[in-house]
């Protein structure tokens, strides 16, 4: 068995420890060698935080093709591009994603030859060229706003002897001059599903995603479009993407004054909160808008737990919530007039008080006048207008 073989076999027995990936998938994983769609440079990044590491062709082939078939993403970009890859640090902005979510998402679009598929952010073309083996080269169209990205993407996919329609532009409006589709793969993180996607859809047509509201877990998103434009969704379970670059979060934190710094102690513990399961993570993110992220480190008097907690259409509303042993109560400090602690606890209680549902019983309804959130039906939160426009 040669390299490629032993390679996509990994692959393969990696997959086989998933329960919700099909064969179909599988069958194409083993028919579209990933190797051919990796950069001789590129940045593998494990589950373990803090652990990826280079890998070049031409310095350590043997380690390179070691973590091509790997079940590791490997970053291919970074700040968009201004960030040269051996730096290690920058923000994730494009990658070949890790196999096993790349194979849970074709197996949620459940796809069969001669179905029309638009694919949102191309990537390194692997999954373009992933689609094409299931449906045909000639029915799929890829779309990435980056034309760096987009131009590596068709000579990768050139080379592998694959041609869908290739479309360098923003996937937030499609591609109306080729639907209506019968399926939307989309493998960028989304906080708002554009209605484009919906509009561009043949009644039946379904669209996946991951949902990444940026609230704890993020959330495999597979919704069927109805015949009067409106699309139905169910969570099935995680996946999560680099986000789509218009529906980032604001990052940066600008200094404030006192009058705007806010000092206050919990008796929540925020681990309670950070390690709550993935249906109260939805819950708070539908009812606040907000945004979190979490680290335990090291602490003169031994391990701290630090939670944060944003505001992703402001950079001047943010608060921390501190974690020690020995404690009763936990400070917070907080930044801008949103008390965002409280609507934080507020809403894990809220959830709590529904009988602790589980992601399953939640649900997503699109129309063009935004986004819903259901729990077994029934609406909770605001309605959220799409961040992108409709074609």
């Amino acid at each position: 068995m040669d390299d490629t073989a032993q390679g996509i076999e990994r692959l393969i027995e990696h997959l086989d420890e998933f329960d919700d990936i099909g064969p179909r998938a599988k069958e194409a994983i083993r028919a579209v060698p990933r190797h051919l769609f990796i950069p001789t440079v590129g940045l593998p990044v494990p589950t373990t935080p803090g652990s990826a590491y280079i890998i070049d062709r031409d310095a350590d082939p043997d380690a390179w093709w070691e973590a091509v078939y790997s079940p590791h993403s490997i970053v291919t970009q970074l700040d968009d591009g201004a960030t040269d890859l051996r730096a290690i640090e920058g923000g994730y902005s494009s990658s070949a994603s890790a196999p096993s979510t790349v194979a849970y998402l074709l197996h949620l679009l459940d796809t069969v030859p001669g179905r029309r598929v638009l694919e949102i952010g191309t990537g390194t073309g692997w999954t373009a060229a992933l689609l094409s083996h299931l449906v045909g080269e000639e029915n799929v169209t890829s779309i990435d706003i980056d034309p760096v990205v987009a131009e590596q993407a068709a000579k990768n996919l050139s080379e592998a002897g694959v041609h869908p329609h290739l479309i360098v532009g923003d996937g937030a409006v499609g591609c109306p001059e080729r639907a209506p589709f019968d399926r939307v793969h989309v493998t960028c993180g989304i906080r708002t599903v554009p209605y484009a996607w919906v509009e561009q859809c043949r009644p039946g047509g379904e669209i996946v995603l991951p949902y990444c509201p940026g609230f704890g877990h993020n959330h495999a998103l597979r919704l069927v479009v109805a015949p009067d434009g409106t699309a139905y969704g169910f969570f099935p379970g995680f996946a999560s993407y680099m986000m789509m670059r218009s529906q980032r979060p604001v990052l940066d934190r600008p200094a404030r004054g006192p009058e705007d710094k806010h000092h206050f102690t919990t008796r929540i513990d925020p681990r309670t909160i950070a390690y709550a399961p993935p249906g109260a993570d939805l819950a708070i993110s539908t009812l606040t808008g907000l945004t979190s992220n979490g680290s335990a480190e090291p602490d003169e008097d031994g391990e701290m737990y630090r939670m944060w907690v944003s505001d992703p259409s402001s950079a001047y509303s943010w608060a921390v919530a501190e974690w020690r042993p020995n404690t009763e109560e936990y400070e917070v400090y907080q930044v801008g007039d949103r008390p965002l602690w409280d609507e934080v606890t507020d809403a894990y209680f809220r959830w709590v008080s529904w009988g602790e549902p589980d992601r399953d019983r939640f649900g997503m309804k699109v129309t063009p006048e935004g986004q819903q959130i259901c729990l077994d039906g029934t609406p909770i939160g605001e309605p959220q207008r799409s961040m992108c426009p409709s074609a």
